[in-house]
């Protein structure tokens, strides 16, 4: 695909990022039942939040969010969405998490591929990449005063930007960066809803510290598990006794 074919395809992943974003920041601001400025607050932190962030850090000139309008009306359209209808409902909460996972993906393959086309290295493309897909939810929790999703206790989700744009490095190094935007998207997406789906965490600290009460409950545990065996070895040497009483005993002799 040509320059020209690979930009197009490019913002629109970025747009539909935006897209997604905001709306789950509307409804952050639907539950915390805020007002319409509210509502456009939230949508902008979360749909523009981690882009801006990248292209300041990338320092080439403004934001591409405050240049191209799309961005804004994008955002504003999400707070739209989810000011004038309350989705919620069985329906809304097995769509959400695609919509999550398609905004991680694109964002993740955008940010990782704009870093890239400027020059810096692919590690700094990876971090700005994941940054560019997490940022803005991050910029939304800490409004809210809640700890970042992003920060642990829940399924994968950074690790699956970090992933997904490692896949974009990889084809963009190989000279494919447009089969490396669909397959990046695909992949942070895919691994988000999979991780969710099959409940994938990454361990927390206590996972690997050894503590007393954490050697004392895998003794007592051991302990346990010992004794258990012990009962059932128990256990089938005597059914095993009886079996061999019964077959020594003599059988009962017939009347005459």
């Amino acid at each position: 695909m040509q320059q020209g074919g690979l930009s197009e395809l490019f913002r629109i992943l970025d747009l539909t990022g935006v897209f997604a974003n905001a709306i789950l920041g509307g409804l952050v601001a639907r539950q915390e039942r805020l007002d319409p400025i509210g509502f456009l607050t939230f949508a902008v932190l979360s749909g523009l939040g981690g882009g801006i962030i990248r292209d300041v850090l990338l320092q080439q000139g403004p934001p591409v969010a405050l240049r191209d309008y799309a961005y804004l009306l994008t955002a504003f359209a999400g707070a739209a969405i989810t000011y004038l209808a309350n989705v919620s409902g069985p329906v809304w909460d097995r769509v959400w998490p695609v919509i999550d996972a398609i905004a991680l993906g694109t964002w993740a393959a955008a940010g990782a591929q704009k870093s890239l086309s400027v020059g810096i290295g692919w590690l700094p493309a990876i971090l700005l990449g994941t940054i560019t897909a997490v940022g803005g939810g991050a910029i939304r929790d800490i409004v809210t005063r809640r700890v970042p999703t992003v920060l642990g206790g829940n399924t994968l989700y950074a690790s699956c930007a970090i992933v997904a744009s490692g896949v974009l490095v990889v084809f963009s190094e190989n000279a494919h960066p447009t089969m490396g935007l669909v397959a990046s998207t695909i992949t942070g997406g895919g691994l988000c809803l999979v991780a969710r789906w099959r409940g994938w965490m990454l361990p927390d600290a206590d996972a690997w510290t050894v503590t007393p009460r954490r050697v004392a409950a895998k003794a007592g545990l051991d302990r346990a598990r010992r004794e258990k065996i012990a009962r059932a070895v128990r256990a089938r040497r005597r059914s095993a006794g009886r079996r061999t009483v019964d077959q020594e005993s003599p059988g009962h002799e017939e009347e005459p």
